[in-house]
């Protein structure tokens, strides 16, 4: 899937427009040259410092959302310090700078609030749709009216499935998926449209309800991720301009940092929503979703995850006594395998390493069949918000089809003597004994695990001194089944999570191998089922910190610490092996431009200026209006260089760096001179910090709001109050690896290359993210990968 190909490419953070029409935009330099009034050809290289003028950068500037494709450009974390910005730090009061941190803490409680309102929301009807369709099933069974029962599973689930996809498809594409490796890139420094707007995270939440529900082998804990994600997003932009919801005193948190670290508590807390998992949430942030991280962010992560696990704890203790219909205790999940024996010896050591190798091989495998399908429903996607409804309409068939139809191939089973005749078969809608065709005293092992909710089906294969409760023959086309239903359901156009599905498939190999060893063992096949899963959560998502703690925190049971260690780190080891991670490949399978920790080896035999791309355009401190608008219509650059030139200082040096979003405010301000004088303390009275604050959901002042007079075009406007005076500059001769690393580090959207001799154009050029992709890089120099072998 190369997006690299798709129509006109959008462009945002890198030096070109349309890369590869090197003609046409080498003719509209020239004009802009000569509208720049450079006169002699030394002047115009003074304007226009490029090492290669003709070097553009092709990396695609699209990508997938969701399931929708979207233009994306890159986040401003860094500190801007011009001269409006800093007077606003030095007016700033004791009690604005208490408000602040004030703010912050309330935003994260109220992040912590909503977050575990939403996972109780979810779960509630979840648990209630689910299980009014189940006990109608499961009625229809008792009274032998078989074909009625499968007409009603299937239309249900078919009727919630189109309800899903109608959602993702005509309201809101992004939120399709699991969402997290939307998150991980918004938190890498990528944004794009509605990633997290309203629309989105209310269809996240809906299309989960009713995609979980429709028996799908999709789980709501990854977008309950984005979820959070969304929510802190909403709470810290200040509200929303386009849905009218602002509020003039979250003003502090317009900007891309503060957001982050709220987008980060936001993550967090989806997961401890989703899992009940407070710990493993701040974990998971850490070790999966943050790019950046510092110990006052760790701090207010903890407390947000707190204050969901609080909530939760509320309403689970209100919905015990039946208030909330037929969600009760199996509505948030927990699955207490507390009362195994925990004693194992040196022969089961070998069991979980001989799980842990075996959870790498099909965690590996996994990822490779999810990428090829996820490239395969791109080009259905592709065709039309109708194309995305029939996918998930032929999805939702096979998925009843196999639910429903494969309990008739297994046999039925006596019910266990020791079991009260209430509890086997099963009479209500959950359980692990569930009748479906067979005779009175008798129960289906195999509906027992379809025939429920996926948490229900979990807790069914974790349940400890029931060895001979599923038959080998059900676990192994159990396991089969939901392997390939999880890979072909991700990617459709609804809200789906990869925990739970691996989780079932997990547990199911992980039982069935308890069960094969029998006797040998002395863990109970429960606990076999823990570590299976733990297997293949390590071999699929290669989380280990985390999901070690979450899994602890879903099953209670710290004693099964060190095992799950072992089989985390032997499931990782061997996946690695063979590919990357489930959330890695689907950032690069999405087109995201997500920036690693680490630089390529082959970047250490080339330096920045390199990879420098053109064509450059600067500004001079005081620059024409024309030239101004010629050079934003010209290009979709979000940064550019500002050059102070004689007689305002002796020779050109570099001013700083100005925003595209900061120029727009200043020209719809209309702040302009006759002369080409310096009017700074003009502009710093017109202007307050807050009106270059970075736009909310209304996305700012664009350059069709501006209304420019022909004689307008040939005044002047002064950029020094609103040009970053110390931008992050490297020397053209920094290697690329070290330039990487600190563009990562730093989290920078521009980094400046300036010359090492002097007597030079004071910039060579600009690096972005865009820069230190593999494809820019080795198109540019496919040999350094062969030097570097």
């Amino acid at each position: 899937m190369d997006h690299g190909t798709r129509g006109e490419r959008e462009e945002n953070d890198i030096e070109v427009e349309g890369g590869g029409h090197n003609g046409s935009f080498e003719s509209e330099r020239r004009k802009f040259a000569e509208r720049m009034g450079s006169g002699t050809s030394e002047d115009h290289n003074l304007r226009e410092p490029l090492l290669l003028k003709c070097r553009t950068n092709t990396t695609s500037q699209i990508a997938i959302v969701g399931a929708n494709i979207s233009p994306i450009e890159s986040l401003d974390y860094e500190i801007v310090e011009n001269e409006l910005f800093k007077q606003d730090w030095r007016a700033r009061r004791k009690v604005e700078i208490f408000q602040y941190v004030v703010l912050k803490w309330t935003l994260a409680l109220l992040i912590g609030v909503l977050t575990g309102l939403a996972a109780v929301f979810c779960n509630f009807f979840v648990e209630n749709i689910a299980g009014f369709k189940l006990l109608l099933i499961n009625n229809l069974m008792l009274n032998d009216r078989h074909f009625m029962g499968f007409v009603a599973n299937t239309s249900i689930n078919l009727g919630l499935a189109i309800l899903a996809a109608i959602l993702c498809a005509y309201i809101a594409p992004a939120a399709a998926g699991s969402g997290i490796p939307e998150v991980k890139a918004y938190l890498n420094g990528i944004d794009a449209h509605s990633i997290l707007a309203p629309s989105t995270l209310f269809v996240k939440i809906f299309g989960s309800i009713f995609g979980v529900a429709a028996g799908f082998v999709v789980g709501k804990e990854g977008p309950m991720v984005h979820t959070g994600a969304c929510i802190a997003n909403l709470l810290g932009q200040g509200g929303s301009k386009k849905y009218h919801l602002t509020w003039r005193w979250l003003r502090y948190f317009k900007n891309d940092r503060d957001r982050r670290d709220l987008i980060t508590c936001g993550a967090a807390a989806g997961v401890a929503g989703a899992f009940r998992a407070p710990v493993g949430g701040v974990l998971f942030a850490l070790e999966e979703a943050a790019s950046w991280w510092r110990s006052a962010l760790l701090w207010r992560t903890f407390f947000t995850t707190a204050v969901v696990a609080v909530v939760l704890r509320g309403f689970i203790e209100f919905c015990r006594s039946g208030r909330c219909g037929l969600f009760g205790q199996g509505g948030l999940i927990m699955f207490d395998v507390n009362s195994a024996k925990n004693s194992y010896s040196s022969a089961d050591l070998l069991a979980v390493i001989f799980l842990g190798v075996i959870g790498g091989i099909f965690g590996s495998f996994y990822n490779y069949l999810v990428d090829k399908v996820l490239r395969t429903y791109s080009i259905i996607n592709e065709r039309g918000p109708i194309f995305k409804v029939l996918l998930v309409a032929a999805v939702s068939l096979l998925t009843s089809c196999c639910s429903y139809g494969l309990p008739w191939l297994s046999h039925c089973i006596p019910c266990p003597s020791y079991l009260e005749a209430d509890r086997c078969p099963t009479v209500g809608r959950s359980g692990n004994y569930k009748n479906f065709q067979c005779p009175a005293g008798h129960y289906n092992d195999l509906a027992s695990l379809f025939l429920n909710t996926n948490d229900d089906a979990i807790r069914n294969l974790f349940s400890s001194g029931t060895s001979k409760e599923f038959h080998l023959s059900t676990l192994l086309v159990f396991f089969v089944a939901i392997y390939c239903l999880g890979i072909i359901t991700y990617g459709i156009a609804v809200p789906s999570g990869l925990f739970i599905p691996v989780i079932l498939a997990g547990a199911s190999y992980g039982r069935l191998v308890g069960n094969l060893l029998g006797a040998l063992s002395g863990l109970d096949a429960g606990l076999f089922a823990l570590l299976g899963a733990a297997s293949f959560l390590g071999g699929t998502m290669r989380m280990t910190v985390s999901l070690c703690v979450i899994l602890l925190e879903l099953t209670n049971n710290l004693l099964m610490l060190p095992l799950v260690m072992l089989v985390l780190l032997i499931s990782k080891t061997v996946a690695d092996s063979f590919n990357q991670g489930v959330y890695d490949q689907i950032v690069k399978l999405k087109g995201l431009p997500y920036l690693e920790a680490h630089a390529e080896p082959y970047m250490k035999n080339l330096v920045a200026s390199d990879v420098v791309s053109g064509p450059l355009i600067t500004f001079s401190g005081v620059e024409k209006v024309g030239n101004i608008m010629h050079a934003l219509r010209l290009t979709r650059h979000n940064g550019f260089p500002v050059i102070d030139e004689p007689p305002l200082t002796p020779a050109p040096e570099l001013c700083g760096l100005v925003l595209r979003s900061h120029l727009l405010v200043l020209l719809k301000g209309k702040k302009f001179t006759k002369q080409k004088t310096m009017a700074g303390l003009d502009i710093m009275r017109r202007f307050k910090a807050h009106d270059f604050a970075k736009a909310g959901s209304g996305k700012g002042v664009k350059l069709e709001d501006l209304d420019i007079k022909e004689e307008e075009m040939e005044m002047f406007v002064d950029l020094h109050p609103i040009t970053n005076t110390s931008p992050y500059t490297v020397v053209e001769t920094m290697s690329l690896a070290k330039a990487a690393v600190l563009f990562r580090q730093l989290a920078l959207r521009h980094l400046c290359v300036v010359p090492k001799t002097p007597g030079r154009p004071p910039i060579v050029g600009i690096l972005t993210r865009h820069d230190f992709m593999p494809e820019h890089v080795l198109g540019l120099y496919p040999h350094v990968v062969n030097r570097h072998k």
